[in-house]
């Protein structure tokens, strides 16, 4: 049996659903972009923030949006538990297995990215520790 109420799951599972798509819209975006179809990018991207909003919705339902500290604290959880543990955990399975080195190099490319978004979240937390009011814009 799950430990969270039902409808927190499946507000989490809508919510990782319209997320997904919402991406995989951008991308098909940029890929119509470098096709030169600018017009079918605009329609993805359209598309893509229609999914934003479906998926923001769902978060805010699920009371995941709490205020800076809170969500400050989220972000930096979950950032450092994807640095640590969950891309680690996919290089080690899929380094080197039937030619899955691309793989795997994808993986080392998020993880130097995910190395930035940490320092930038710590960045924020420290400035917004410091300010008055609202942060800095970047």
């Amino acid at each position: 049996m799950s430990r969270i109420p039902r409808f927190l799951e499946h507000l989490k599972t809508g919510f990782t659903a319209e997320a997904v798509s919402a991406a995989r819209f951008r991308a098909y975006a940029i890929k119509a972009e470098k096709d030169h179809q600018p017009n079918l990018a605009r329609r993805w991207r359209s598309l893509a923030e229609a999914k934003d909003a479906l998926a923001i919705e769902m978060l805010e339902a699920a009371e995941q949006v709490r205020g800076l500290a809170a969500d400050l604290g989220s972000a930096l959880s979950e950032e450092r538990y994807e640095n640590d543990i969950l891309y680690p955990k996919m290089i080690r399975d899929v380094g080197g297995a039937d030619g899955n080195e691309h793989t795997a190099n994808v993986f080392l490319r998020v993880i130097n990215a995910q190395k930035e978004h940490l320092r930038q979240l710590e960045s924020l937390r420290e400035e917004s520790n410091a300010a008055e009011g609202d942060v800095a814009a970047t």
